[in-house]
C-alpha cells in the first residue's frame, strides 16, 4: 500500500493507475478504523480495481471543539488494518494540504433540506464541513465510485445532494451498517465508551427494532415515546427518535407503508452522541 501525503503525488499515482485503465473506488475516512470500514474496502475491490480510502480528521465538521480534540487518532493500527485489507493508496493529508488558506473563509453549498434536520439540527454547520472536505477529496482522488457507510445515513445523502451540486458522474453507494453481536452499530466512537456505557449502548439498536417491529399494530407517537422514556430511565440522554422518508429525511408523523420509511436515532450517554438508523420493510 502507497502511504500519500500530497495532491500532486495522489494524482500523479491516480494519473498511473488510470493508464493502466483502471476503475477507481474511494472511501473518504476519519480513522480510527474499524470492521465498518473495512466492509467498505471489501465492496470496493468488487467492483473497482483500485481502491483509494482517505484518513483526515476534518476540524470544520466538529461544531464541539472538546469532541474534536477528543476524536479517536489511531493511525499505525489503521495503517496495519488498511495493508491486510490491502488497500493500494491511503491518503493522508496534513490540514494545510486540505486547507492551504486557512478555514475561515470557506465556501458554503445549498444542501437544501436534508442539512437542516436530525443532526443538521442538533449539529449546526456539521454538514457544510463534511460537504467542504469532501469535495475536496473528490478533487483530488477523482473516483469512479464513492463508498459509504449507511450508519451515517444523513452524511450519505448529505453527499448524493454535494455531488448533484458539483455535477459528479462517480456512482455513491451506501453500505449496509456493520453491527456487533448485540446490534450495536460499529463506530469510531465507540471506543471512548466505558465498560458500563458499552453494555447499555446497544439499546439504541434495540429501540430501532422495535419502531420496525410495531409498525402496523401501534401508532408511531406510542412507540417513539416508548423508546425516549427507556433511554432515558437507562440513563441516556435522546437527541431524537425519528421516523422519516427515507429519500428525503421528511418527518413522518406515522407508519406510512407507501413511502420508503427509515427510523433514525441519536442520543448521549455521559458525553457520547451515539447515531444509528434502520430502513423499515414497508408492510403493503
Amino acid at each position: 500500500m502507497k502511504i500519500i501525503k500530497s495532491k500532486p503525488e495522489l494524482q500523479k499515482a491516480i494519473t498511473l493507475l488510470r493508464e493502466e485503465n483502471k476503475t477507481i473506488g474511494f472511501i473518504p475516512t476519519m480513522g480510527a478504523l474499524h470492521q465498518g470500514h473495512l466492509s467498505l474496502i471489501a465492496f470496493a475491490q468488487k467492483n473497482n480495481q483500485a481502491v483509494v480510502c482517505s484518513i483526515f480528521v476534518n476540524p470544520t465538521q466538529f461544531n464541539d471543539k472538546k469532541d474534536f480534540e477528543k476524536y479517536p487518532v489511531t493511525l499505525e493500527e489503521d495503517i496495519a488494518k488498511l495493508t491486510d485489507a490491502a488497500c493500494d493508496i491511503l491518503f493522508l493529508p496534513e490540514v494545510s494540504e486540505i486547507y492551504p488558506d486557512g478555514t475561515a473563509q470557506l465556501e458554503a453549498y445549498e444542501l437544501g433540506y436534508v442539512e437542516t434536520v436530525l443532526d443538521g439540527a442538533s449539529r449546526p454547520g456539521h454538514f457544510q464541513g463534511v460537504a467542504q472536505v469532501v469535495s475536496r477529496l473528490l478533487d483530488a482522488v477523482q473516483p469512479d465510485d464513492v463508498y459509504m457507510g449507511q450508519k451515517d445515513y444523513q452524511q450519505c445523502l448529505v453527499i448524493k445532494r454535494l455531488a448533484e451540486l458539483r455535477k459528479d458522474t462517480f456512482s455513491l453507494h451506501f453500505v449496509p451498517t456493520q453491527r456487533e453481536p448485540d446490534g450495536l452499530a460499529m463506530s469510531s466512537r465507540n471506543r471512548r465508551l466505558s465498560e458500563g456505557q458499552r453494555a447499555l449502548a446497544s439499546l439504541l439498536y434495540q429501540c430501532l427494532v422495535s419502531i420496525e417491529a410495531q409498525q402496523g399494530t401501534k401508532a408511531f407517537a406510542v412507540v417513539q415515546k416508548e423508546c425516549i422514556d427507556l433511554l432515558t430511565h437507562k440513563g441516556f440522554k435522546p437527541d431524537y427518535v425519528a421516523l422519516a422518508d427515507a429519500e428525503t429525511l421528511e418527518p413522518l408523523t406515522d407508519y406510512d407503508p407507501s413511502k420508503n420509511m427509515i427510523a433514525l436515532i441519536a442520543a448521549f450517554i455521559g458525553e457520547i452522541r451515539l447515531i444509528d438508523n434502520l430502513p423499515l420493510n414497508s408492510i403493503k
